[in-house]
């Protein structure tokens, strides 16, 4: 059975371009995003961990670390880092995992239990699943999964909008509304009444009987 959301986030050892970590430990009380490469030295993925490393600081904005996955050893990793630096500019200062032994992979359901237990001679099609971001909360819960294919780059400010509204959802009784950005008008949810949303919110606009829009409370 797959990982779904609000399951616990699976806790693990593994080490790192920044040494050994207990995953659970390592998140703290804070917020997480565990996004997985398939293999190290792919074109794509290449791409994406240098765009991450240039969106760091509007994660570290928001109280959540960064940590990226390869099904490849940790000491591979440096070199990697040094042509993610070269090509997009920016330099990668959150951990890699390594994950020569596939356990981290197979344990977040990205390959199945009979996919081996090396990484040696493994393709980037072997580990194609392996293309999945987890975001992680305080609570250890899986809050938001997307995966994608390897010929489609991630998107990371979509990572950065979706994180907005589930901390500001996980705060007030509201939702957000499609493509919503923060500061939009929030969904007001059915298990607030009317009374209890003018107390709250001030004002509303009941759209429909079940949609109700109102300003976006402090977050």
């Amino acid at each position: 059975m797959g990982l779904r959301i609000n399951d616990t986030a699976p806790d693990f050892t593994a080490e790192t371009t920044q040494g050994t970590i207990n995953f659970h430990d390592w998140i703290g009380d804070g917020w997480a995003v565990l996004f997985s490469h398939p293999k190290n030295f792919t074109p794509v993925c290449t791409t994406e961990l240098g765009s991450m490393a240039g969106y760091a600081p509007e994660f570290e904005k928001r109280g959540v670390k960064i940590i990226g996955i390869s099904v490849d050893p940790v000491e591979s990793h440096a070199k990697w880092k040094e042509d993610i630096q070269v090509a997009t500019g920016h330099s990668v200062n959150y951990p890699l995992i390594g994950d020569k032994d596939l356990k981290v992979a197979k344990l977040y359901d990205m390959l199945p239990a009979g996919a081996g237990e090396s990484s040696e001679g493994r393709t980037p099609a072997d580990n194609a699943t392996v293309r999945s971001v987890f975001v992680i909360g305080p609570d250890k819960k899986i809050k938001l999964v997307l995966s994608y294919p390897m010929t489609t780059g991630r998107n990371f400010s979509e990572i950065l909008r979706a994180i907005d509204s589930i901390q500001l959802t996980a705060k007030h009784q509201v939702a957000t509304p499609a493509d919503w950005k923060f500061g939009e008008d929030v969904i007001i949810t059915a298990a607030v009444s009317n009374e209890d949303a003018k107390n709250r919110f001030g004002s509303f606009d009941t759209i429909l009987p079940y949609l109700r829009k109102t300003k976006q409370p402090a977050a």
